[in-house]
């Protein structure tokens, strides 16, 4: 069974993975979780350093995120009042969830991230799996494959784990079918081109879209907790109103207030992070295919996932206990089993080591084409 502590199923637990294996976290390769594996912006992180000498440490955080709200409205083309900043876009997730509960029964697209289902078992609400097919093509972006019906419909563009970018085309005619979407955008200022996609150009003709978004896959930023919605002003007030008084901290607020406020800098960090997915997905799907065991899928984004031809248990306990390198098991998402793992993305250095590891694990590796 996959473990019981939240943290070990979602991935990039260090810390009890670190304790588990007996080995400092800084001796690992954490494949499993979705992060740009380069350090955060030096805007960022100098940031960080002058909040600890200003109010932003000393003083209650602004509950209004006036700020904050302003510079992210001002990117999206929105009004301070249509974002709301939460602590990462699991909280957000959880107001989401309380909003589709009252609205009624919700669609899951399966495989698909287990938050949504978190969230929605807080307030007692009703879901039903879509089923996605677990084959598919490597041209993006695709048809998102909903047909049936349900009050409210999640959707994870580009989509957790498959890597799949859905078409803004095929999406906005579900926006007349639902009475509530909400769309996880977390990855998509990481995919080449993704934005053209994005549902955030729709949030203002329709009401009943929520688009909801991280830092923390974009900024390397995890422990720092931030993200946000997009949507209609009146829900977001309540979305507010049911929350705690302080859920975004003052470091989190001055940080991402000055590293957003400069557009060029900002623009300038989503194309280095896009530019090294471009140039390394294709690069490890090509290693990972050296192997007739592992089958990697298309992806858009900075995460493969990777089918098995038989059980991959065992290959994934063996790369952590003998080579440092955690890779994600795959058995909490719905409608996936012990053949499937999710790898993200490395920089050069790391991809190398874990085809190094794994050329020591699996036989029957052909040619040397991933070694260049």
């Amino acid at each position: 069974m996959a473990s019981g502590d939240p943290g070990e199923r979602h991935g990039g637990n260090l810390t009890a993975a670190a304790q588990r294996l007996g080995r400092p976290a800084a001796e690992l390769l954490d494949a499993s979780a979705s992060l740009v594996p380069f350090a955060p912006p030096l805007a960022l992180r100098w940031a960080l350093v002058q909040a600890v000498f200003t109010p932003a440490l000393r003083a209650y955080p602004d509950r209004g995120w006036r700020e904050l709200r302003r510079v992210l409205a001002r990117q999206h083309g929105l009004e301070p009042e249509e974002v709301l900043p939460g602590n990462g876009a699991a909280e957000l997730f959880t107001w989401a969830a309380r909003d589709a509960t009252d609205c009624g029964l919700s669609l899951l697209p399966a495989p698909g991230f287990a938050d949504y289902r978190r969230a929605l078992g807080c307030w007692g609400g009703r879901w039903v799996d879509l089923p996605l097919p677990l084959h598919w093509g490597a041209a993006f972006p695709q048809p998102f494959p909903s047909l049936q019906q349900a009050a409210v419909l999640w959707i994870c563009n580009p989509h957790n784990p498959t890597g799949q970018l859905w078409s803004r085309a095929s999406l906005e005619p579900l926006l007349q079918r639902h009475a509530l979407v909400v769309c996880d955008e977390a990855f998509l200022p990481l995919v080449p081109g993704g934005e053209s996609q994005s549902l955030i150009p729709l949030v203002r003709s329709h009401p009943n879209l929520v688009v909801v978004r991280s830092l923390t896959k974009l900024l390397s930023v995890p422990g720092l907790r931030l993200g946000y919605a997009l949507g209609a002003a009146a829900r977001l007030r309540r979305w507010a109103g049911w929350r705690d008084p302080w859920p975004v901290n003052g470091l989190a607020l001055a940080a991402a207030e000055r590293l957003l406020a400069d557009q060029v800098g900002h623009q300038r960090w989503c194309r280095r992070v896009q530019n090294w997915v471009a140039r390394e997905r294709p690069w490890l799907e090509r290693g990972l295919g050296a192997w007739p065991q592992l089958t990697p899928m298309p992806s858009s984004t900075n995460f493969l996932l990777v089918r098995g031809s038989h059980s991959l248990l065992d290959l994934r306990l063996a790369l952590e206990r003998r080579h440092g390198i955690l890779l994600r098991d795959c058995r909490s998402f719905p409608g996936l089993g012990e053949d499937w793992l999710r790898i993200g993305l490395q920089d050069r250095r790391g991809h190398r080591r874990l085809l190094a590891a794994l050329e020591q694990e699996l036989p029957g590796r052909q040619g040397d084409a991933a070694r260049r």
